[in-house]
């Protein structure tokens, strides 16, 4: 018999490029907007800088949304837990905190706004069959690019 091919999704994809992929599709899509605090704010209360790279929103927001894809019903919270770290306090023991909830909810926001995201009714967000359809397609092109 004949293998039969089936289609690619963002779970066969590494994370790393998919992310990659994706990130560069949002900066060049009209309907996702940089914020006008994205170079002024922190990450995570136990970060001591902002992000240096111009592009870590669009990484983030990637990154959510690959969250999001793979497990249907993820909220702010969950997310803050996932992104979170370790508190550095110099001699003291370290002790873990979350991340930045704003940033998140910010993201969530306009990928429900682009129609990538929907809210479950059970709480969170899930994959919109657009959205669903949307990241496929970028992980197909990226599987493409590497079986080059």
């Amino acid at each position: 018999m004949a293998e039969e091919e089936r289609g690619i999704c963002v779970r066969d994809i590494a994370a790393k490029s998919f992310i990659e992929a994706y990130a560069e599709h949002l900066k060049n899509s009209d309907k996702f907007e940089l914020p006008v605090w994205a170079d002024l704010v922190k990450t995570a209360t136990f970060k001591e800088l902002a992000p240096y790279g111009d592009d870590w929103y669009y990484i983030r927001a990637a990154s959510i949304a690959r969250k999001v894809y793979l497990r249907p019903g993820l909220g702010v919270g969950q997310l803050r837990k996932w992104y979170g770290g370790a508190n550095r306090n110099g001699v003291r023991h370290q002790h873990y905190r979350k991340a930045n909830a704003g940033i998140i909810r910010s993201v969530l926001i306009q990928l429900e706004n682009m129609k990538v995201t929907e809210p479950c009714s059970s709480g969170g967000r899930r994959m919109t069959r657009v959205g669903q359809q949307d990241l496929d397609r970028i992980a197909n092109a990226v599987y493409s690019e590497i079986e080059e």
